[in-house]
C-alpha cells in the first residue's frame, strides 16, 4: 500500500486541482483541494502533530485527482463533491457559505445586483465568483463604463421628468427621463453580461464597432468613452471559469456520470471527459479535433483543433491521424498547460482505439479510454476483444453519444473552414504584386484562373490598372 501511495505522490502534477483521499473499502474519506497538487497532497505523509491528520493518513489506501485550469475552478468542483460525499474528515467546511453570484434582475430596465442566493426568478444569474477581490473590481469597472440604474422603483420613461442626482454623477442611464431608448438600455446590460462571463474579446469587438462608428459621425466625445472603456477592460485580469463549472450538477447529470463511472471502473467522478474525431475530404485538409465536456455540459474554451503535419496532402490514415491527434492533445498535458480528463472518447472502433492508446503509453501518460462505433453503437475498451453493448436508452450511452455527435460537428465546422479559404484563394493571390483588388477584377471579367491563363496581354491589358509588364507576370506564372 505504501509503494502505491509513492507511486501516486511521484505522478502528481503542480497545478491546481482537486484531490480525493479513499480508504480500503474504497470510501470517499477527504476532499480538498490544491495551488499545486503535488506539493499539497505530499504534505499528508510528513510527520503532524495532529491526532485528526494522523489518523487521516492511517486510513488513505488510494488517492485519485482531479485536474482544474485554474485555483478558483478547484474551488468550485472541492466544494461540489464534498456536498455529494459528505466527507467524515471534512468538518471544517461551513455547509452554509455560499459564493456570490451577479444577478441581472427580471425587469423591463434590468438592475445590477451581488447575491449569495440563486432564486427560480427568471433573472440571470452569472458566476459563482470565488475572488472577492475579482468581483469587486468587475463591479467597479461596471459602475463607472456600463452603469444601469440603482433605483428599484418601476421605470415609466418620461420626457418632462427630472433625472435623479445618479444620472448627474453618472451612475445611471436616465431611463426615467427618457434620455436614453429600451433597447440602448438593454444593449449595455447585454455588455454586462459578457463582461461578467468573461468574454472579453467579444465585447471589446462591439465597443470598437461602436467607437468606430461615433468617429465617422464626428461624436468624438463617444468614442474617446468607447476607447476608454476598452482600454479599462484589457487592463482588468481574472480568474476564468468554465462556464459549464458555474452550475450545481443536478441530481440527473449526478446519476448520469455516477453510472459511467461505474461502468468504466474509473477512480473518480468523469468532470472532464475528452472525445476525439478526425475529418478530411479524400486525404486533403486533414484535421483532428478534440471536445471538452465538463459535467455533462460542452466546455467550447476548451476545445481544440489540429492540422494534422504526419500525412502527405490526399494521403487518407484516420489511424495515424488519431495517433498525431492524440498525442499532440496530451503533450500540452504534460507540460502542465491543459489539465487532464478522467475519460478520453475515441470516435470509433478498436482501430482507431489502438493508435490512440499507442500515443498515451508513447507520452508515458494512463489515461482511462474507450471508443464508440457509429451505426450499432459498440463501445470499445481496452484489451477487451468484446465490444460492450448498451440500451439505447442507458443515460451513460446517451451522453457519450452528444459527446461523439459534439466532436464529429467541431471536426465537420473546422474543416468545411478550412475547404472554403482554399476556395477564397486562387492562384492569382501568389503572384507578386497583384493586389486582392486587382485578382477579384480578373475573376470577375474573365470567370477563371484557367481562362485567364490562355489570354493574350492585350486582352489581359484591358483591366483598369494593368500594363505589359504586369500582364506577362500573370501570364508566365499561370503557364508555369
Amino acid at each position: 500500500m505504501e509503494q502505491k501511495i509513492s507511486d501516486i505522490l511521484k505522478n502528481l502534477p503542480q497545478k491546481p486541482g482537486v484531490y480525493l483521499m479513499r480508504d480500503i473499502d474504497g470510501k470517499v474519506i477527504y476532499v480538498g483541494k490544491a495551488k499545486k497538487l503535488k506539493r499539497r497532497v505530499s504534505s499528508y505523509f510528513r510527520h503532524h502533530a495532529s491526532p485528526r491528520l494522523n489518523k487521516l493518513v492511517s486510513l488513505i489506501a488510494d488517492i485519485s485527482t482531479i485536474r482544474t485550469e485554474t485555483e478558483a475552478e478547484a474551488l468550485i468542483v472541492e466544494a461540489k463533491l464534498i456536498r455529494r460525499y459528505s466527507p467524515f474528515f471534512n468538518i471544517e467546511l461551513k455547509m452554509g457559505d455560499k459564493y456570490p453570484y451577479v444577478k441581472i434582475t427580471n425587469e423591463e430596465y434590468p438592475r445590477l445586483e451581488i447575491t449569495r442566493h440563486k432564486c427560480n426568478d427568471g433573472a440571470l444569474y452569472l458566476g459563482p465568483f470565488v475572488d472577492a477581490g475579482n468581483i469587486r473590481n468587475l463591479m467597479r469597472l461596471s459602475e463607472r463604463y456600463f452603469p444601469l440604474r440603482v433605483c428599484t422603483k418601476k421605470i415609466t420613461p418620461d420626457s418632462n421628468k427630472r433625472p435623479c442626482i445618479e444620472y448627474g454623477l453618472g451612475h445611471s442611464m436616465g431611463a426615467c427621463a427618457a434620455l436614453c431608448t429600451k433597447s440602448e438600455y438593454l444593449e449595455r446590460a447585454a455588455d454586462i453580461v459578457l463582461l461578467f462571463e468573461g468574454k472579453s474579446a467579444e465585447l471589446v469587438e462591439r465597443l470598437r464597432n461602436r467607437m468606430n462608428e461615433c468617429a465617422n459621425k464626428l461624436e468624438f466625445e463617444k468614442a474617446a468613452r468607447y476607447r476608454d472603456t476598452i482600454r479599462a477592460i484589457w487592463k482588468l485580469t481574472r480568474q476564468k471559469i468554465s462556464s459549464a463549472l458555474q452550475e450545481d450538477l443536478d441530481n440527473e447529470t449526478w446519476n448520469v456520470l455516477n453510472r459511467i463511472q461505474e461502468l468504466f471502473h474509473l477512480h473518480v467522478l468523469p468532470f472532464r471527459i475528452d472525445a476525439f474525431d478526425i475529418s478530411h475530404t479524400h486525404g486533403h485538409d486533414t484535421y483532428g479535433c478534440c471536445v471538452v465536456f465538463e459535467q455533462g455540459r460542452p466546455s467550447p474554451n476548451l476545445y481544440r483543433r489540429f492540422r494534422i503535419r504526419s500525412l502527405e496532402d490526399g494521403e487518407i490514415n484516420d489511424f495515424a491521424s488519431m495517433y498525431e491527434t492524440v498525442k499532440r492533445r496530451y503533450r500540452h498535458v504534460l507540460d502542465n498547460s491543459e489539465p487532464s480528463p478522467q475519460l478520453v472518447l475515441i470516435d470509433g472502433g478498436a482501430e482507431q482505439l489502438e493508435y490512440a492508446e499507442r500515443a498515451i503509453h508513447e507520452l508515458g501518460m494512463n489515461l482511462p479510454m474507450i471508443a464508440l462505433a457509429k451505426r450499432e453503437e459498440l463501445i470499445f475498451l481496452p484489451n477487451q476483444k468484446e465490444p460492450l453493448r448498451l440500451e439505447r436508452d442507458d443515460s451513460a450511452l446517451q451522453l457519450l453519444q452528444r459527446l461523439r455527435d459534439e466532436v464529429h460537428r467541431y471536426s465537420i465546422t473546422t474543416h468545411r473552414h478550412a475547404r472554403g479559404l482554399h476556395v477564397r484563394h486562387s492562384r492569382l493571390d501568389d503572384i507578386e504584386g497583384i493586389g486582392k483588388k486587382t485578382a477579384a477584377e480578373l475573376l470577375v471579367k474573365f470567370g477563371s484562373v484557367k481562362r485567364i491563363a490562355m489570354l493574350s496581354a492585350e486582352e489581359l491589358m484591358k483591366v483598369p490598372g494593368i500594363g505589359p509588364i504586369t500582364a506577362k507576370k500573370i501570364l508566365d506564372a499561370l503557364n508555369e
